[in-house]
């Protein structure tokens, strides 16, 4: 019951990690490297301009855009974000220390993010002009509560900082962190030596690397951004499969188990089957008295271990997404599970008790 406890609690946390909100569409997007280093700011941000607007032109791409870091695979963290007006710009006076990626205009259309108020960030945002910043749900709950974000201003890296837009929240270093504070500041304001292009496309992965690599030049490196996504998948998924296995085992036990017990009972208790028989006993009365013994103790083992599946719960929190063994879906449906091995592996002895002739057993006794 354990195990099979486990097992059950071990899918649950499947269905859950993959119905998980991520705040991004991986399928149907690929992504793409973007270098270079050696060209000044000014060189380098025309280029990468350049490289967007030339991929969003091809035939079959939807929409285009560049991130400095695509989730799950890191990002500046921890960068202190102060109110207006601090003067002591220490780490004590931060209001929130949130993840800071740099993104091109588009990005958020490429990934899929919604855009919940506001407007996204623009290529007319020059670091001449002020410095703006889309900040997600979490970051403008944090820094102002129910009041909107739009147009409030905090203070990021020594500089003043306006918000245009708020977008949703997402998923960031990885599936089990609880709501964290983000925000997006423009590509143009904020160039870095790497970028990851992210492209929305109808084609098939194998043509839209062609087709990138045609536009871009050189050997650039692209995948399918769900390839990412499974990758931080894969211990979750190789903890189920293991819960599972472990499970499957468990049943195979339970189904032999109680075959043999029950097979035992009623092979040792013929004779007493069949006075019963004789005597007028009923089918009921017939079975509880050939596998009553054995239907009980497949019901208090399957209590106790219902109860250890409980008090696993630490254990298999560290296995398991979310994991909650006191899920009613769970203990009814480990409940059912055991009913139903209890029902199989018992169903051939108790036909073999049910079909007693008493005449025939006396003549052969």
């Amino acid at each position: 019951m354990l195990l099979v406890t486990a097992s059950l609690v071990g899918i649950r946390g499947m269905v859950r990690i993959l119905n998980t909100p991520l705040g991004f569409q991986p399928e149907g997007a690929m992504l793409a490297g973007i270098n270079v280093t050696g060209l000044t700011p000014e060189a380098a941000l025309q280029k990468k301009k350049a490289m967007i607007e030339a991929v969003r032109n091809l035939p079959g791409i939807t929409n285009a855009g560049s991130i400095s870091n695509t989730p799950f695979t890191g990002g500046l963290r921890g960068t202190p974000v102060y109110r207006p007006g601090t003067t002591e710009l220490k780490l004590n006076n931060a209001v929130v220390s949130p993840y800071v990626l740099s993104v091109s205009p588009g990005y958020l259309e490429a990934a899929k993010t919604r855009l919940l108020s506001g407007r996204d960030v623009s290529w007319h945002d020059t670091p001449g002009s002020p410095a703006v910043a889309i900040v997600n749900e979490t970051f403008a709950q944090k820094m102002w509560g129910a009041t909107s974000a739009i147009g409030q201003t905090f203070i990021l890296s020594g500089k003043p900082t306006e918000v245009v837009g708020v977008a949703q929240d997402g998923k960031y270093h990885d599936f089990e962190e609880q709501p964290q504070a983000a925000l997006f500041v423009p590509l143009s304001q904020n160039v870095d030596s790497d970028t990851i292009l992210v492209v929305r496309s109808q084609l098939e992965p194998n043509e839209m690397t062609a087709s990138l690599r045609s536009t871009l030049g050189g050997r650039i490196t692209a995948h399918r951004w769900s390839e990412s996504v499974d990758e931080e998948l894969r211990p979750a998924r190789a903890a189920a499969t293991g819960l599972v296995v472990l499970g499957l085992l468990a049943a195979m036990l339970v189904v032999t188990g109680v075959f043999g017990m029950a097979a035992y009972s009623v092979s040792r208790r013929m004779k007493e089957l069949g006075i019963r028989v004789a005597l007028g006993a009923n089918r009921s009365q017939v079975m509880r008295a050939a596998i009553g013994r054995t239907m009980v103790l497949l019901g208090a083992g399957s209590s106790v271990g219902l109860l250890a599946g409980i008090f696993a719960h630490r254990l298999l929190e560290k296995f398991v997404y979310r994991a909650n063994p006191q899920d009613p879906v769970v203990a009814v449906g480990a409940a059912l599970t055991m009913a139903l091995l209890g029902i199989v592996a018992s169903a051939i002895p108790a036909r073999r008790a049910l079909a007693i002739d008493p005449s025939k057993l006396m003549r052969e006794e």
